[in-house]
């Protein structure tokens, strides 16, 4: 076919291949260890598996409601009120969506116009400023302090304009492992009174909290649950990255408009897994257990990084390590990525992509949601560092 012959003008400029499919591709390459990319590398819970057969058979594989299957977005609205003491109509409120990510890219879609201006912490992850840019939105970038990644709360304030349309927040983080307080979420809420500011706050991580930490959902707080969309994924929860299912939670006035570009968009969500989940979220052991579940993993790969050079950061959140290498290399954190996948066969995230400008504080990020036998494996070759 020919290629075509006028200049294209890229909505998207700067955008190239995302940090994770560069860092996959590269350990595939070199038969790396992949600490990488987000995702376990053990299976889901064989009950999700008997669930995915009785539902496939069961005459479910047409268009389900767009905006869900009424018991699954039950069975979140009923999660929400008793984790966090928040109400909302499963009928109006709750939306099931093909994955957080598009749940985030949706919200900012409804309501971003050319030139508002959408706050956004650095280091941030790496599909809001893009979702951003594509709806001709300014992302406003206030930087996370190092090395705690707390918040300036003074230059959220400062960063504020007439301009300000929304602001995104991710507790857990990712990348940073930081988590949002209960002192932080007042703060929050006390500055947004009396503006329209939306929150899309991206809350994939929210059984995955540690060492006594409390998830802070925006939907415990009023002043902020009044102007929020929650966003989650059962992929995280689950272990079902593949399936690419999540939800989101908003007051009805917003929800309405999220539904308008949604219906366009994709329409529907996957009916059978819809069916799946719903019967299977009616005991909630599955995410209850989850923390415990995760922070044996990341105590036993750091217990199999005792004598190591790198510095540990504290993992609050997510199923995510970081360490300061700033000990072992004076290397930009990208180069030691690409070298330690190459040469020692293990595969990290470099920080510096999560940041607008490339700002680089010598960090890698490892994902730990592994089998023991690949975490000993991937801390031996940190040891050697």
């Amino acid at each position: 076919m020919p290629a075509y012959s006028s200049p294209i003008a890229s909505k998207l400029p700067k955008v190239g291949t995302t940090i994770f499919t560069v860092m996959s591709k590269l350990a595939a390459e070199h038969n790396a260890i992949n600490l990488s990319q987000g995702f376990p590398d053990f299976d889901c819970a064989p009950k999700l598996l008997e669930l995915v057969d009785k539902y496939i058979h069961a005459g479910l594989n047409q268009y389900p409601p767009s905006a869900g299957i009424m018991a699954l977005r039950e069975r979140v609205v009923e999660k929400a009120a008793a984790l966090y003491g928040a109400t909302y109509d499963p009928e109006h409120e709750a939306t099931i969506v093909p994955g957080a990510t598009y749940g985030i890219f949706n919200a900012i879609t409804a309501f971003v116009r050319p030139g508002d201006e959408v706050i956004m912490f650095e280091p941030t992850y790496d599909s809001y400023t893009p979702a951003v840019e594509v709806n001709g939105g300014k992302p406003v970038y206030v930087r996370l302090q190092y090395p705690d990644y707390s918040i300036d709360w003074q230059a959220v304030q400062r960063a504020i304009t007439p301009k300000t349309r929304m602001i995104v927040i991710n507790t857990p983080n990712n990348p940073t492992t930081s988590v949002f307080s209960a002192e932080d979420m007042r703060v929050f809420e006390g500055m947004l009174r009396n503006t329209n500011i939306i929150v899309v706050s991206d809350e994939v991580y929210e059984h995955l909290i540690y060492d006594g930490h409390q998830h802070q959902s925006v939907a415990r707080f009023p002043g902020l649950a009044e102007r929020s969309f929650v966003v989650s994924s059962f992929g995280k929860t689950y272990s079902v990255t593949g399936w690419k299912m999540g939800y989101v939670l908003a007051p009805k006035e917003l929800m309405h408009e999220f539904r308008k570009v949604h219906q366009f968009n994709v329409f529907v969500t996957n009916g059978p897994l819809q069916y799946v989940l719903a019967e299977y979220m009616a005991d909630p052991a599955a995410y209850l257990s989850l923390a415990a579940f995760y922070q044996q993993k990341r105590d036993f790969f750091l217990a199999h990084l005792e004598g190591s050079r790198l510095r540990v950061l504290p993992s609050r959140g997510t199923f995510f390590q970081n360490f300061a290498y700033d000990a072992v290399s004076d290397e930009k954190d990208t180069d030691l990525a690409v070298r330690l996948t190459k040469e020692k066969g293990l595969a990290s995230i470099p920080l510096s992509a999560f940041y607008h400008d490339g700002h680089c504080d010598k960090v890698l990020r490892f994902c730990f949601a592994k089998s023991e036998q690949t975490l000993a494996k991937g801390a031996a070759i940190l040891r050697s560092l």
